[in-house]
């Protein structure tokens, strides 16, 4: 196993390379996936071999080059192999979320027109049951799960998976060739994918991206970051995601990775445990969970534990500050780190499985600088990426030794960047997209004369050549007063405690800027039970005095590194968590602002009215069978202390 030089893209199709790569090492693993608490493999040999019976049965059904392919599951290798096997025939993939809504479910396949789609399990295959009339071009559903789906089964509009390969077999068997032959057809610039936009600001279109695009971005990557045969990979985030598309499809094809599949969402850093893997890919979210049960493990520990691990986190952080500038440690800094290594780093990375971890990355939406600081103290080599779906997903990345918290890196070998009069960071490269399917005259407003992309991001480069992102650029907004500012930047300030698992930040057109906040349910849940203080549900803690106590505290302290017209003057707690089935995220976790501000009007009200400290609220919940309950409860509005002010900090509305 090495590292296999690749110094351009290579010029074949997704297809193409499984072939090449399963001629050359057939008995080489190619994918893991655990199954009933067992890790079963898969060579590149039987890949190659389950990919051909895929692609001949769905020609069984009538797929022909430019059709739509759907997919909507969980992290499955059946996922990657349909993938595979609708590309070898010319037609186009198309992702949907596994936590998708029936009526996203229905847009999707509406919008792109999908003939045949692969449903994992029931619980999929219900949310295009009812909407079957309404969807006259999807021909067939083919189920990878069929337990307890034997009366579906009757229906000729499901096929079992294991019914897809028969069918592919017996084509096979008649004519021997035929699956090679599609393959040869092939063209590197033929579109293979359809890739849905986040959708922050309406329904996400489809950016279509061929072999080529893919194969660009990850040759870049692994130029700057090399990937050796056989490092292994877990791939849980997911699949509809682009990034993760490019990790666990594109680079396995092209370095010989292999991609281990967790036995379920809920298991999947359990089972990262047991891999160990080389390489690692994390939303933002993933990486800040990771500390949150990290800190509320040492919070529940003895004493002299906590004060050891403050000890030991310190020289970390040091040291960090040191191997993110690529510098040689100071003599005495390198002793104290190899024995706070020895005493607590290492046994923390093997209870996590990041042992092997040679480089972990984050992307999709910013990550504060204390957690970048927390992991590379530790030994973990974590990296920004950044890019946008119609980029391929990668365009940027932090490079070795030279890693800036508030940056998202260099362009990657062949990408070129420039930023606009306006602040826009633009971008060119071979990832770009050929358009958005169906939405043309879209894609035309985000390409300029001369093909540079419009990412939509306010930026600049740094003296370094860094990029630093700002926010949106339709989210920048000005105060009253006209101070300019970013509602992300002072979001992210907000995140940096573990307390505060999202913010959403206003302050357009208005005197002051305020927040809705989220707590961390794991966090806050768990400084609560330390102090003896009850509660059930997420709504009564979100709403007890201390806890508004204890975040007063935590944004006074992001207010002290904020300039003074992007401090917070007031905040709620909102008494739910946002969620995506909500339309209150996206299905990648960014928040959708307006949704937010229209939904919670009254908050948002309150917290321009100095004369209002607490909000009557009458809502509904929605739960997933369906059922639905009212409640009605009050919200406090809280004013964090001024900056440098010696008065008592002002308890607003905290009697109640």
């Amino acid at each position: 196993m090495g590292v296999e030089v690749i110094e351009k893209t290579p010029d074949k199709t997704l297809p193409q390379l499984l072939l090449e790569r399963a001629a050359r090492a057939p008995k080489a693993v190619a994918l893991r996936h655990k199954h009933f608490g067992v890790w079963q493999e898969r060579t590149w040999g039987e890949v190659e071999s389950e990919v051909r019976r895929a692609a001949l049965g769905l020609l069984s059904l009538g797929v022909v080059p430019g059709d739509r392919v759907a997919v909507l599951a969980d992290n499955i290798p059946e996922w990657l192999l349909l993938e595979l096997a609708a590309q070898s025939l010319g037609a186009m993939t198309v992702g949907i979320y596994a936590s998708s809504s029936p009526d996203e479910v229905d847009y999707l396949l509406s919008y792109t027109e999908a003939s045949v789609l692969l449903a994992e399990d029931q619980e999929q295959v219900d949310k295009v049951l009812g909407l079957r009339e309404r969807l006259p071009h999807l021909k067939k559903v083919i189920v990878e799960d069929p337990r307890g789906m034997r009366a579906y089964l009757e229906d000729p509009w499901f096929i079992t998976w294991s019914e897809l390969l028969r069918l592919g077999e017996a084509l096979g068997a008649r004519e021997p060739e035929l699956f090679r032959a599609h393959v040869a057809q092939g063209n590197p610039d033929d579109i293979c994918h359809l890739s849905t936009t986040s959708g922050t600001t309406g329904r996400p279109k489809a950016a279509m991206l061929s072999h080529r695009n893919y194969l660009a971005m990850a040759t870049a990557l692994h130029q700057v970051d090399p990937i050796a045969s056989g490092d292994d990979y877990v791939s849980y985030l997911p699949f509809a995601w682009i990034v993760e598309q490019v990790f666990a499809v594109a680079l396995p094809l092209l370095t010989g990775m292999v991609v281990n599949f967790p036995e379920d969402s809920e298991t999947a850093m359990s089972d990262l445990k047991e891999i160990g893997p080389h390489m690692m890919l994390g939303a933002p979210r993933v990486w800040e969970g990771v500390q949150a049960a990290i800190w509320v493990k040492i919070s529940e520990s003895y004493t002299l534990n906590r004060w050891v691990y403050r000890r030991l986190m310190r020289v970390g952080e040091r040291a960090a500050a040191y191997r993110m500038r690529g510098e040689r440690l100071p003599w005495g800094l390198a002793l104290a780190y190899r024995l706070a290594h020895a005493l607590l780093f290492r046994p923390l990375k093997d209870q996590l499985g990041f042992l092997r971890l040679r480089r972990a990355y984050t992307g999709g939406a910013a990550l504060g600088p204390d957690t970048f600081t927390f992991f590379q103290g530790i030994g973990v080599n974590l990296k920004q990426v950044y890019g946008q779906t119609e980029t391929a997903g990668l365009a940027y990345v932090q490079p070795d030794g030279d890693i800036r918290p508030d940056t998202v890196g260099v362009p990657l070998p062949g990408v070129e960047v420039r930023i606009s009069e306006a602040g826009e960071v633009l971008t060119r490269c071979a990832g770009v997209c050929h358009g958005y399917f169906r939405r043309p005259e879209a894609f035309e407003e985000t390409i300029t004369e001369d093909g540079f992309f419009r990412s939509g991001d306010a930026g600049y480069l740094d003296e370094r050549g860094h990029l630093v992102i700002i926010d949106r650029v339709s989210d920048v907004m000005h105060t009253e007063s006209g101070h300019m500012f970013s509602p992300q930047a002072v979001e992210n300030k907000l995140k940096f405690s573990p307390f505060i698992k999202e913010a959403v930040v206003y302050g357009g057109g208005k005197p002051f800027l305020t927040a809705m906040i989220n707590i961390d349910p794991l966090t806050v849940g768990t400084w609560a039970e330390e102090r003896g203080i009850s509660y059930t549900t997420y709504m009564d803690l979100s709403q007890l005095p201390a806890v508004g106590e204890l975040i007063t505290g935590e944004v006074e302290r992001a207010n002290e590194t904020l300039r003074p017209e992007e401090r917070v003057h007031r905040f709620v707690l909102l008494y739910k968590l946002l969620d995506a089935d909500d339309e209150e995220l996206t299905r990648t976790g960014k928040v959708r602002r307006k949704v937010i501000a229209e939904r919670y009007k009254a908050l948002l009200e309150a917290l321009y009215d100095p004369a209002r400290t607490r909000v009557p609220v009458s809502a509904e919940f929605r739960y997933q069978d369906g059922q639905r309950v009212r409640f009605e409860t009050e919200v406090t509005v809280y004013a964090p202390r001024a900056v440098g002010s010696l008065e008592p900090r002002e308890a607003v509305g905290r009697s109640g």
